[in-house]
């Protein structure tokens, strides 16, 4: 046991199981809580006290098993056997005991100090499933304890059983027995391991003599790392081929079927489970309809449509409040500041460009509180099902769609999702395809642009960019699945959790968390944008010439005999205010940027804006209203849709092309530096040509096509 520093617990278990539900009961943190793999695929570290000893707590990926395929497997394997914590709450779901067992019995055999979590016992016992946890604490030989983490049941008294059991590594056996024959080959193994390596007391050499018999890839290259390993090999090859001509099978499935024999076992001592009575249970019943062969995908699509049409068809109201309360609040300033830089930065920087984004914020909510919803009832898991072999027929593995979810948050977390994928090509390729799903943070220049031009449909034509970006999603990983990563997808197996009713803690925990990511990206790098934007449309300061002013006096007097001097005056400020903006330094390189965007029907400060969408998406709407001035819009009923729609090149034609630019231009920088890391800078490079070239062409062939047309 430590003494005088803290102890280090880790949370293992299945996905599914309520590990990350568990940690946040623990530690008080609110972090995501999904019903599908890949949630969790870094370690979240929370802290907490027992009887004044202070604990940290690790919230590992979930996983399956210790046999490390996917990165998420590694990531996990490699910090119980590398960080060596202090004790491990396996946290096992009780209303699928005998699936997750089975990590519970490879942890044992590691020899780490252990404790079970029976997670979800208020589910089991609905469901009439009835479990001895003292005699499964027997059977087991470590602590078990029933909890419910979503109503902290039990929390207190699983924490209490960690003092007997911090810091007793090695003195945990798994119960199981492999039968004479393989454990004579693994006392031998381990015997050959502690010869020719110094492992002993740094991995437990009985655990890597059955990984080496399972032919564990991760564990085997990992050995030969270390000095004098190289020998070990040909004599752990020749007592493999012995199991198997001896079994007459591969030597990893008799050994997993010893494992789960053994847990069935356990399970038919400890575990009643409820008399048959030959009737579908709920989620049997509900699941025929979902995920019917083929009604399954229709209902799938019709719910996302039934989501964006509650979100549009409920935030449009908040949002014009809000749009009004910025527009009289930049009116405001306008007439209690004197005209100036300071009223000019307050006015056209911040109100113009921060407020802008802020309006949208009751579109965030509904949209993720509708998402969340879906997600933490279970059926996110059945649209993963659903999808699998949709998306085997371009290329992509099933379970990217599971990451794609994610995408549609935010596509940091989604980049780290794919790591739940075994095979690199597949990581990469999901990855790739992955930057034209619309994040949320792409949703207010959606809703802006369909607020302004598509005010009575705005619902289906966002939903339609979703689609479209899916699409090319897809179409994307045919070429490159073609072209560039050829072979074979693994196949997709995942486990479909019960549907469970979302507590309203828990969503609403959801939904305020993407709504303070919001609020502080708007506080950070969307007031930093605005302010620079602002900058770059002020400075350097112009005026037109004396002859200029002329030549405009005479043409507006020769087109309005009849205007008084108020009028002249009001286009003279306007004329000011457009020549100035022209010969800013924005104005100069939206300018020199024109003849790439004018192909696509944007106009320089269309360009301008989709070039600052580089930072954040969000800023392509607070640069708009910088460029045109929404702050100090005299209109208080429409603020800044008001003003896109009354310019005359802002046609819905290009406004549903600067949609297309947002969906597939390449993703924002955060995204970039996660994609850098997980594949390197080469494949970044690509995806970003990719990205753009692909763009460009999409929003070319909509403005020829949308001109014609309309």
């Amino acid at each position: 046991m430590r003494t005088g520093k803290a102890w280090r617990i880790a949370l293992v278990g299945n996905p599914n199981s309520g590990k990350t539900t568990l940690f946040n009961a623990i530690t008080g943190a609110h972090h995501k809580v999904g019903n599908y793999a890949g949630v969790t695929v870094d370690i979240r570290q929370g802290r907490t006290e027992i009887n004044g000893q202070p604990v940290v707590i690790y919230d590992l990926p979930g996983i399956y098993s210790l046999t490390a395929y996917s990165q998420d497997e590694i990531i996990a394997r490699d910090f119980i056997i590398d960080e060596r914590p202090d004790a491990i709450i396996n946290v096992v779901d009780a209303t699928n005991i005998e699936r997750n067992l089975y990590l519970c019995l490879q942890l044992q055999e590691l020899g780490i100090p252990l404790v079970v979590a029976l997670n979800v016992c208020d589910q089991a016992e609905n469901m009439g499933i009835v479990i001895d946890t003292g005699l499964l604490s027997q059977l087991l030989k470590v602590p078990v304890q029933p909890t419910a983490a979503n109503r902290k049941r039990g929390v207190k008294e699983l924490l209490a059983h960690l003092p007997a059991v911090v810091g007793q590594w090695g003195q945990v056996r798994a119960p199981v027995y492999y039968g004479g024959e393989i454990e004579a080959e693994i006392t031998r193994i381990a015997r050959l391991l502690s010869e020719k390596t110094d492992l002993a007391g740094r991995i437990p050499l009985r655990w890597l003599a059955v990984k080496l018999l399972e032919k564990d890839s991760d564990a085997a290259a990992k050995l030969r790392r270390y000095p004098g390993a190289g020998g070990i090999f040909p004599e752990v090859g020749r007592h493999i081929r012995h199991i198997e001509a001896h079994f007459g099978n591969y030597a990893e499935i008799i050994i997993s079927e010893q494992r789960y024999a053994a847990v069935h076992g356990i399970v038919r001592e400890a575990v009643r489970q409820p008399a048959g009575t030959g009737r579908p249970t709920l989620t049997q019943r509900i699941d025929s309809v979902l995920l019917h062969r083929f009604w399954g995908l229709p209902i799938f699509l019709v719910a996302l449509w039934a989501v964006f049409q509650i979100t549009f068809g409920l935030g449009r109201y908040p949002v014009a409040w809000l749009d009004r309360l910025f527009a009289g609040l930049g009116n405001w300033l306008v007439a209690s500041m004197s005209p100036g830089i300071w009223q000019s930065l307050l006015v056209d920087g911040v109100i113009g460009g921060v407020g802008s984004v802020l309006s949208f914020v009751p579109l965030i909510v509904l949209l993720f509180l509708l998402i969340s919803l879906l997600e933490d009832s279970g059926y996110m898991s059945r649209a993963a099902f659903i999808m699998d072999r949709f998306l085997h027929a371009f290329g992509l593995h099933g379970q990217s769609f599971l990451p794609m979810i994610i995408g549609f948050g935010c596509s940091v977390p989604a980049v780290m999702a794919t790591r739940t994928l075994r095979s690199r090509k597949d990581r990469i390729l999901s990855k790739l395809s992955l930057t034209f799903i619309s994040c949320g943070a792409k949703l207010p220049v959606y809703t802006l642009l369909a607020a302004a031009f598509f005010p009575d449909r705005a619902g289906n034509v966002v939903m339609s960019v979703y689609l479209i970006g899916v699409a090319m999603a897809l179409l994307s990983s045919i070429v490159l699945k073609k072209f560039v990563f050829k072979g074979l997808s693994t196949p997709f197996v995942m486990e479909l959790p019960p549907y469970r009713r979302p507590t309203a803690k828990g969503i609403a925990w959801h939904v305020w968390d993407k709504t303070c990511h919001y609020f502080r990206k708007a506080a950070t790098v969307i007031l930093a944008a605005s302010i620079l934007v602002w900058l770059l449309t002020t400075f350097p300061v112009s005026e037109p010439t004396a002859e200029q002013i002329a030549g405009l006096h005479r043409q507006f007097a020769a087109e309005h005999p009849e205007a008084t001097e108020a009028d002249w005056q009001s286009c003279l400020a306007g004329y000011r205010q457009e020549q100035a903006l022209a010969n800013s330094a924005a104005g100069r390189l939206g300018q020199a940027l024109a003849p790439v965007f004018a192909p696509l029907g944007f106009n320089w400060k269309i360009g301008v804006a989709a070039i600052t969408g580089v930072s954040a998406k969000e800023v392509i709407v607070s640069t708009l209203g910088v460029l045109y001035r929404a702050g100090d819009n005299g209109d208080t009923e429409g603020g800044l849709v008001a003003v896109l729609r009354s310019d005359p090149e802002f046609t819905p034609v290009t406004a549903y092309g600067l949609m297309l630019y947002t969906l597939l231009s390449f993703p924002c920088l955060a995204t970039l530096s996660a994609i850098r890391a997980e594949i390197g800078g080469g494949w970044l490079l690509f995806s970003m040509g990719y990205n753009l070239g692909l763009a460009w062409l999409v929003c070319w062939l909509s403005y020829q096509l949308g001109s014609a047309w309309f």
